[in-house]
């Protein structure tokens, strides 16, 4: 099953509009602001259907989530490469969202069932970590892919429904899993059936009170969700920066700017890619550095907010190649982080909903990014992005005393 979780998490990621979504909306001619907005109508609508999916999962079978994800992730692309039109691009958002919403928190808690069942679960960290490496090495096969796409047609659009092949595999390789992975197994009876859904929605949303009661399971989801959220946000403005690295440089002047643009983002996304990729295989080797998981989280968590905040100050500056690598380092920490808090998050909340627990986490990470979404799109528009990652990282850094786990 390694080598499955594995493969999911490589096709999972052969995003190619990943690098080139914000290049992708400003080529259209839309603001910041837009596009924040944008990013917004996408975790709005997660978050309404984050936990009801979440209980989906749990109830119906985690695979029948993750194949009406898949679905949802594939019209949604449909639309932004045919139909070019801003409110048409909120309709493919909401689609993308619902992709979201039945895939957060759902398969993560499969990988847990399987080790649950192994017996395997004192190696959440290690094996959760090397799954999500190849996910991170997918992403940096995807960016080389996207970038030689866009070189060759010009166009960032293309990017959306080259995306369509390999989300179609995964859909074949989801469809292979094991029935034991879900939770509960499917039942004969009618009556039996309806008896055990009234039992498992009073049972998950008792524990999901509990969550929200419970200062150890509490706080590493918002340590987690707050971190997550100013990541998830921000990075995406790495790829104005890197354009306009890109055009300054003296170098393949014979081309037009979308070329030369594509194959700088191309080769810095292979490379960061990469370098995350072996920071989530070795986060397990990161966090024994520490007494305790939470140390670490903690640690990581204040690193994070100080790299964004000097990425900001860099970038008012026109030090771009500054900020570009302190970008690449806040991705690192990102990826160092994600394993250890979805170790401790898993420890501290009952097995047979861990895809709803899992999902709050994200529930509250997408409301905190449409927040963010629309705040730095409106800084970015007016006081331009250099300013709007440093009021950011000091958003991020005051927050600490609120998050830090005990």
């Amino acid at each position: 099953m390694f080598y499955k979780f594995s493969l999911y998490g490589f096709l999972k990621n052969q995003r190619f509009f990943d690098p080139f979504l914000i290049l992708f909306f400003r080529e259209v001619g839309l603001s910041f602001l837009q596009i924040g907005v944008l990013l917004a109508v996408r975790d709005i609508t997660t978050n309404i259907f984050e936990i009801p999916t979440g209980m989906f999962a749990d109830i119906f079978g985690r695979r029948r989530s993750m194949l009406m994800s898949f679905s949802a992730y594939i019209l949604s692309f449909l639309i932004f490469f045919f139909f070019p039109n801003y409110y048409l691009y909120m309709i493919a958002m909401i689609l993308f969202a619902l992709g979201e919403a039945f895939r957060s928190g759902t398969h993560k808690a499969m990988i847990f069932e399987y080790l649950r069942i192994k017996n395997w679960e004192k190696h959440k960290v290690e094996y959760y970590g090397n799954t999500r490496a190849a996910s991170q090495f997918g992403s940096a096969i995807s960016s080389l892919i996207a970038a030689a796409l866009v070189f060759y047609n010009g166009s960032y659009r293309i990017v959306f429904l080259a995306s369509i092949i390999p989300y179609v595999l995964n859909l074949i390789n989801l469809a292979t899993y094991p029935k034991e992975l879900d939770n509960p197994p499917s039942q004969d009876s009618t009556a039996k059936r309806k008896m055990e859904l009234n039992s498992k929605v009073k049972s998950t949303f008792k524990d999901f009170v509990y969550m929200f009661k419970n200062p150890s399971s509490l706080k590493p989801i918002l340590n987690s969700s707050v971190f997550d959220s100013f990541f998830k946000i921000t990075k995406e403005y790495l790829q104005p920066i890197v354009k306009e690295f890109a055009l300054l440089l003296p170098i393949m002047v014979g081309l037009s700017g979308t070329k030369r643009v594509s194959v700088i983002v191309g080769i810095i996304y292979f490379f960061l890619y990469l370098l995350t990729s072996y920071s989530s295989k070795n986060s397990s080797k990161f966090s024994k550095k520490f007494k305790d998981l939470s140390h670490a989280i903690n640690l990581t968590y204040l690193f994070g907010g100080i790299f964004l905040l000097l990425a900001g100050i860099t970038t008012a500056f026109k030090l771009n190649m500054f900020a570009i690598i302190l970008f690449i380092l806040f991705y690192m920490l990102e990826n160092v982080r994600r394993p250890m808090n979805v170790s401790l998050i898993s420890e501290r909340i009952p097995h047979r909903t861990m895809a709803t627990g899992l999902s709050v986490e994200s529930q509250l990470t997408t409301t905190l990014k449409a927040i963010i979404a629309i705040g730095i799109g409106a800084l970015a528009d007016k006081l331009g992005i250099g300013v709007s990652l440093l009021i950011a990282g000091m958003c991020m850094l005051s927050l600490y005393i609120f998050v830090k786990i005990d």
